[in-house]
């Protein structure tokens, strides 16, 4: 019950103080309790973050992000028999995929201009070996980063999407 009070009191305190110096009363109650006040209006803050591909060919994307990769298929969606997409789930991270259905052409471009960073606790020359046991080629071969912190690989999947895997130094 004291706490409530002291609470009650803190509140009142800060509200009266808001008004004598004409502080934003969201930053003085969160300083009453404690809280860091937020920037107002107030930022997007995610607790997850899915990007979704449209290929061209999802049987191949399929064998690449789990086999070359090491991704796992965590549900797939279906029209009868036929697997229309998948959700991959590679740690905490997940990525969707699905297959064009071609309403926007065949000879769409895909990948052009966006770049996936993922971060890993895992070896980077060790996924690099992965993808080139794989027969699948590197963009940019693993590298340290001095100035970033860190070591990083790049390369391309099947239908052009640009990813780049950095590990810590």
């Amino acid at each position: 019950m004291a706490t409530v009070k002291k609470a009650k009191k803190a509140r009142a305190k800060a509200v009266s103080k808001s008004k004598k110096k004409s502080a934003p009363l969201v930053k003085v109650v969160a300083k009453a309790h404690g809280l860091k006040a937020r920037r107002m209006p107030e930022t997007l803050r995610l607790t997850s973050f899915r990007p979704s591909l449209t290929v061209n060919n999802l049987a191949r994307s399929l064998a690449f992000y789990t086999g070359a990769l090491g991704f796992v298929v965590g549900e797939q969606w279906k029209d009868g028999d036929v697997v229309l997409g998948a959700m991959l789930k590679a740690g905490a991270c997940e990525l969707a995929i699905s297959q064009d259905d071609w309403k926007l052409g065949r000879d769409r471009k895909k990948g052009a201009g966006v770049r996936i960073w993922c971060d890993t606790a895992q070896d980077i020359d060790a996924i690099a070996a992965r993808l080139k046991a794989a027969g699948h080629p590197l963009t940019e071969e693993p590298e340290d980063h001095p100035a970033w912190g860190m070591r990083s690989l790049s390369f391309d999947d099947p239908d052009g999407f640009h990813f780049s895997i950095a590990r810590k130094l």
